[in-house]
């Protein structure tokens, strides 16, 4: 196995490493540019800028939330929100109230229901966007990563997610899932994600990135992200980097506080640089901001997001990327602890931001914007820089010539039996089984016909799958076992554990889907009391991989690890359970021990197979 650079090893670099980072020893030079600008467009955008109006210049900086499952005809509750938080009845009267350049959808905003009704709702909002005066086309976003954080749901293909791809190992994979994930929210309108997570994910506390990451090798996250840059942009959306400049190391969750990251330089240079460096490369179209604190890079410890010796000192004049840079939401706690609302979207455009997203209040973060340029302190000049960035990108997309989508498009793409099929393929391949002493595993009709399938069944990404231990034992079923599902929960109570056992009486194996489990978790007192029944006990991890490090001495007979509870990744370890699919799935992170966490149980490349 190659030779892997631990985070201690990273994280106690020479001082005289630091040195030449901060003298800048380290700094490639800058990348040549990764968008070519053609004239006679930047000629025509340019005259589309000249013609609009101040409101209409800020209101193309912003990125914006908005509900309902229709521009123009929501329904009431959804009205009721949007007079609540935005003071609008409609997405399309927010579009000529603040000529918002963009709008994110979000399950919970009632924006993604079905194919058919997203494909509506883009087109309702890009005829209001071209109602405007100057019909300039809206950048319609999300984060669909895929894995644990997914908008779009089924009947969509859903993928597997980062971390679980980084498990599979193969960039080819990783480029084809995410040219599938691009072709089909194309065909919805959806024309900018925000994805891939380029960050590295070398903190096992990690509260917020986790298997949204690839894995903790910075060399082999940045190859995947350049892949999925590749597969997005190839299938004609924008793809985004994120979270700049990484959130990997982070314990504090930036959505409910302001992380401080303390890498060196040197260290930064070598943990986190990477996969925003092969990002660019791959001529990524954007670039999201991290609301967290890097000291060593800005002393000034303002949040990166609102920080110009990040942002434009290393982001645009050390890195060479000169395309759109977007914030993380505004709307986030990490970004607001050091600044108010009216002054975090003007400070985030000094620093050298392009696009506002999702402010909490976008009537406070409009007029901060217009009343900053007004007063001279934001010129006109910076904010038409910014327009054009967002323009340009708005016509590599082809909005300007064509914004709109078919419902033969929805059909023929979305949900496809080949994208269907790749999904399980590819999932197939991430699947690592972390242990199995007794070589139970695959388990055989004619001796584990009958099984028993208990666990976590935490709440769908989009909605539209699970639970668990409904799909695995499903699932189970399809192959030709006898599986019944029981749900005992995240946190199971000691009537629940109970439950749990007296139904394992009889049964051939228990299955357990394991969430996050920790050391004074109930799921452990769950699998410790399952395996005393003697019923032989496996165990899939269907968020983080650690689990096994507090699983080990209850006596599990085997544990995989799924890295997400979306169907697609669950009938994948069913089948490999089931030895309908061989596990080739090897671990993208190290699995520390949970009694001494400076020791490694399974190291970064470690999986079994049959």
């Amino acid at each position: 196995m190659p030779h892997r650079t631990s985070r201690r090893t990273l994280l106690t670099a020479t001082a005289a490493v630091t040195a030449a980072a901060a003298t800048g020893a380290l700094t490639p030079p800058a990348v040549a540019s990764a968008h070519p600008t053609n004239a006679s467009t930047d000629r025509r955008l340019r005259r589309i800028i000249a013609g609009m109006s101040l409101e209409e210049k800020v209101g193309q900086l912003f990125v914006m939330r908005v509900y309902g499952h229709s521009a123009t005809d929501p329904d009431q509750a959804d009205i009721d929100a949007n007079l609540r938080e935005i003071g609008v009845r409609t997405a399309a009267e927010l579009i000529s109230t603040y000529h918002v350049g963009g709008i994110i959808y979000f399950t919970w905003a009632h924006n993604t229901r079905d194919p058919h009704q997203i494909a509506d709702l883009s087109n309702g909002l890009q005829r209001a966007a071209l109602a405007e005066r100057h019909r300039v086309p809206l950048l319609v976003s999300t984060d669909q990563e895929h894995g644990i954080v997914c908008r779009v749901g089924e009947p969509a293909t859903l993928l597997p997610g980062a971390m679980a791809l980084g498990a599979g190992g193969s960039r080819s994979d990783t480029r084809r899932a995410a040219w599938i994930a691009g072709a089909e929210l194309a065909a919805l309108g959806i024309n900018q994600n925000y994805a891939p997570d380029a960050d590295v994910n070398v903190n096992p506390a990690n509260p917020v990135i986790g298997v949204r990451s690839f894995g903790s090798d910075p060399d082999a996250v940045a190859d995947l992200v350049a892949a999925q840059v590749k597969g997005y942009q190839g299938a004609g959306i924008a793809s985004t980097a994120k979270h700049f400049p990484g959130h990997g190391d982070t314990n504090t969750d930036s959505h409910t506080g302001l992380p401080v990251i303390n890498h060196t330089r040197a260290q930064w240079e070598e943990l986190d640089a990477p996969p925003f460096r092969a990002a660019i490369r791959a001529r990524i179209d954007s670039i999201m901001t991290a609301h967290i604190v890097v000291p060593a890079l800005d002393p000034s410890e303002d949040p990166a997001t609102l920080s110009r010796p990040i942002l434009t000192g290393i982001l645009r004049e050390e890195l060479g990327y000169d395309g759109v840079v977007v914030t993380d939401s505004l709307g986030m706690e990490g970004v607001r602890t050091k600044y108010g609302d009216d002054r975090v979207p003007v400070l985030a455009l000094l620093a050298g931001v392009d696009q506002l997203l999702n402010p909490p209040n976008l009537s406070v973060a409009w007029n901060a914007v217009l009343e900053a340029v007004r007063g001279g302190e934001i010129s006109e000049a910076r904010i038409e820089e910014s327009i054009l960035r967002i323009l340009r990108l708005k016509s590599r997309l082809g909005l300007f010539q064509d914004p709109f989508v078919s419902h033969r498009g929805v059909e023929r793409t979305v949900g496809s039996r080949a994208h269907r099929a790749a999904a399980d393929r590819i999932a197939e391949r991430t699947t690592t089984l972390l242990s199995d002493p007794g070589a139970l595993l695959p388990l055989s009709r004619r001796t584990h016909r009958n099984l028993l399938v208990v666990g976590a069944d935490p709440a769908s990404p989009s909605g539209t799958t699970g639970p668990p231990t409904g799909t695995l034992a499903h699932t189970f079923g399809e192959l030709g076992f006898s599986a019944r599902a029981l749900s005992t929960g995240t946190a199971p109570n000691r009537a629940k554990i109970d439950e749990a056992v007296a139904a394992a009486e009889g049964k051939d194996a228990v299955v357990v889907a394991t969430y996050n489990v920790t050391a004074s978790s109930s799921q452990r007192t769950l699998v410790t009391a399952l395996v005393a029944t003697g019923v032989p006990v496996v165990t899939i991890a269907i968020r983080n991989p650690y689990d096994i490090a507090h699983l080990t001495a209850a006596g599990v007979a085997a544990s995989l690890a799924a890295y997400s509870w979306t169907d697609v990744e669950l009938r994948a370890a069913a089948r490999v359970i089931a030895g309908r699919a061989e596990p080739e799935g090897t671990l993208p992170v190290p699995v520390q021990r949970a009694d001494d966490p400076t020791q490694v149980l399974y190291p970064v490349g470690h999986g079994l197979s049959y």
